[in-house]
């Protein structure tokens, strides 16, 4: 269905085009002159006439490639727009969806960290690259501002109204400031409704609050108020962009690998947790002493419990027991390697069991990591509460929770084997290779449009390419961001915020890379202060408050809503009133 709604646009085009082109006779005859209508003499040359017209008609109006349509009217330049933008939007569905066709062959690593962020970004780097290179430096100087203004509004536009609409419509009930998966009876309650993220998507926050660097970098000689070093600052911040663009990317490649072994970790400590639990439960007598130390009495005391045969050893098989029996509701739990990281945390002469003399080592020091992890701010647990034991189950909980273990049911959506794997090679291709197509193709003459609506108009290209280029350019990944959100679920709040704020980082870096290579390369004037002053503070101020915190209430959204408005009024008061540039 899209792709025959794509070819009717195609068609649309040609046939628009071809109605801005009419012959006209050369050569002068007697039929050129036109009567008055009362005594029969020629007044007027109808020649002169239709290459007056042609000819304003040819000033006002350059196609694009020379056959593509164009208009001078405001409102056809608005019909132009309304069909290149949802080419553009075209373009870009059909490299998500090309994208996830490869993700779901060859997983992440390579694919997840190198292809995925750069095609995502690719229809706004297609747009900021040919608003820099079209005719010569004057016309570039102008038109550059269509890519300043695709950058800006990108970024603005996925912090600002899609966080804020993913944050409404991926609202859960809030219990102990933790989103409940799938339960919203709150309503919209300000303070006890919001959705939850994994610390994933803090990391992805801080990350994207960094990448504004190279943007302080080319703007510090206009602040300091220097015209020498300004196309000094411009290679060094394009340098440094592509540096942290290489950076992210690796990051991107090993972030699996990361994510598992932090989730392992998690998984040891819910198992080191859990048994200090059932010790607690059946000790005969206190863990610690009167003094708050561990008490090796009680400790000697519950291995002997524990060993079964009473041969002075805890085997693998009586350790795999005494975790069997505890119930570990809250995640899947491969016991066999629980088994192989508590005999690593034990068994010190590596003879694969565990005597006496080791358990008690091992217990203590479990019971010294847990008093540790209440810390000052924990519960005052004195020898007798043993409060501490719940907090740092809660705290164990909570952590392996907010790292988004994927083994708990939440996928089975998304579980399931590939059909045929080489027929969905070839389709991922296929689609990729459309998708560059056509963002290629039409990036332009969008671009040639937005410029002839703002000379209709009057209103400036920037705030044009503000508002409409990034309805076009992210609409496909906006809508899969909300409707992934919709599940109402921590891991998929976790995917949809860290998407947002990994694409805002490949604005900052792989566009911002590209626009500034234009800049430097052709030589022109970088008088874009206000709408760097803009990105900035958007993205220090989500960026800042996503990296410190995982639970977003509903109230967080008015914050993401107002800060859209309040970038176009900014920019519009720097520029038109105080003359920034």
């Amino acid at each position: 269905m899209r792709f025959r709604s794509l070819i009717s646009l195609l068609f649309l085009l040609f046939f628009t085009s071809s109605a801005y082109a009419r012959l006209v006779s050369l050569h002068p005859s007697s039929t050129d002159l036109i009567s008055d209508g009362v005594n029969g003499e020629p007044l007027i040359n109808s020649r002169s006439i239709i290459k007056t017209v042609v000819s304003a008609e040819e000033e006002a109006c350059e196609q694009t490639y020379g056959f593509m349509p164009c208009t001078k009217t405001a409102l056809g330049n608005v019909f132009l727009i309304l069909v290149y933008g949802f080419l553009m939007f075209t373009a870009a569905t059909y490299l998500s969806a090309g994208s996830e066709l490869l993700l779901e062959i060859l997983g992440p690593g390579i694919v997840g960290g190198l292809f995925l962020p750069m095609l995502g970004a690719l229809p706004d780097a297609m747009l900021i690259m040919v608003s820099g290179l079209s005719g010569d430096a004057a016309t570039a100087q102008t038109q550059v501002s269509v890519g300043m203004g695709l950058l800006a509004g990108s970024t603005v536009m996925l912090l600002t109204v899609i966080w804020g609409t993913c944050t409404v419509v991926g609202k859960c009930d809030l219990r102990d400031s933790i989103a409940v998966n799938n339960q919203d009876t709150k309503g919209f309650h300000l303070k006890d409704s919001g959705v939850t993220v994994d610390v994933w998507t803090s990391y992805a926050a801080r990350i994207m609050a960094i990448s504004v660097i190279p943007f302080i970098i080319v703007q510090l000689p206009q602040m300091l108020d220097s015209t020498s070093g300004r196309h000094l600052a411009l290679l060094v911040a394009l340098i440094l962009s592509v540096l942290m663009l290489i950076s992210y990317c690796v990051y991107q490649v090993f972030q699996p690998w990361i994510q598992r072994r932090r989730l392992a970790f998690a998984k040891h400590k819910h198992v080191i947790s859990g048994i200090l639990r059932h010790l607690k439960q059946h000790a005969l007598g206190r863990l610690l002493d009167d003094e708050g130390q561990p008490d090796e009495h009680v400790i000697r005391r519950l291995f002997e419990t524990i060993d079964a045969n009473k041969d002075g050893h805890l085997s693998a098989a009586e350790l795999k027991a005494l975790i069997i029996g505890i119930s570990f509701e809250d995640i899947d739990l491969d016991k066999d390697d629980a088994v192989g990281k508590v005999l690593q945390d034990f068994d010190k002469t590596l003879d694969e069991q565990v005597d006496q003399e080791e358990f008690v080592r091992g217990i203590k020091r479990w019971l010294i990591q847990a008093m540790g992890a209440a810390g000052p701010s924990g519960p005052g647990a004195g020898p007798r509460t043993m409060k501490y034991l719940d907090h740092f189950h809660v705290q164990t909980k909570r952590e392996h929770a907010l790292l988004g273990d994927d083994d708990n049911g939440e996928n089975d959506e998304e579980s399931g084997e590939v059909a045929d794997p080489k027929w969905v090679t070839i389709k991922a291709a296929l689609l990729l290779l459309l998708g560059a197509a056509i963002a290629a193709a039409f990036a332009d003459p969008l671009v040639d449009t937005v410029n002839n609506f703002s000379a209709a108009t009057g209103i400036p290209s920037f705030f044009i390419s503000f508002i409409a280029l990034p309805l076009a350019t992210n609409s496909s990944e906006a809508v899969s961001a909300i409707i992934f959100a919709s599940r109402k679920k921590i891991r998929t709040a976790s995917l949809t915020f860290s998407e947002l704020c990994g694409g805002v980082t490949m604005n900052n870096i792989l566009c911002l890379s590209v626009f500034l290579a234009i800049v430097y390369l052709r030589g022109l004037t970088w008088n874009f202060s206000s709408e760097v002053l803009v990105i900035l503070i958007v993205c220090l101020v989500m960026g800042g408050f996503a990296s410190f915190r995982t639970t977003y209430p509903l109230w967080t959204c008015f914050i993401a809503y107002l800060l859209y408005p309040f970038s176009l009024g900014l920019v519009y008061i720097l520029d038109y009133w105080f003359g920034w540039s």
